[in-house]
């Protein structure tokens, strides 16, 4: 089954930027409540878009250089990327329809 696969700085570029396919990069920290309440939502999107959509967390606090480059100032924030750059963006919790929708459109 797929599970979002946990970015660092050092592999935010093979895994995001390099993907052939669309990713979605949920930027998320332990201590934050509305990262936890998306958590489930995410692992249920990398398992349901496995081979299509690669899903990834990245933890805020661990991998700040990254969280830095693309001005995370809110978390969760969720970041659709395709071809390398950022597609599309989704800030705070939002229902799992909605998430949907912006990876179909990403797929499209």
């Amino acid at each position: 089954m797929g599970s979002p696969i946990e970015l660092t700085d050092d592999n935010f570029q093979h895994e995001v930027v390099d993907s052939d396919v669309p990713v979605l990069v949920d930027f998320w920290a332990s201590w934050c409540g509305p990262c936890r309440m998306v958590a489930p939502i995410v692992e249920e999107l990398a398992q349901e878009y496995e081979g299509r959509v690669k899903v990834a967390k990245l933890d805020v606090d661990t991998a700040q250089k990254t969280a830095g480059e693309f001005g995370i100032r809110s978390i969760p924030t969720l970041l659709i990327f395709k071809d390398g750059k950022v597609a599309d963006q989704v800030v705070g919790a939002v229902p799992k329809k909605h998430l949907e929708e912006k990876l179909e459109a990403a797929l499209g």
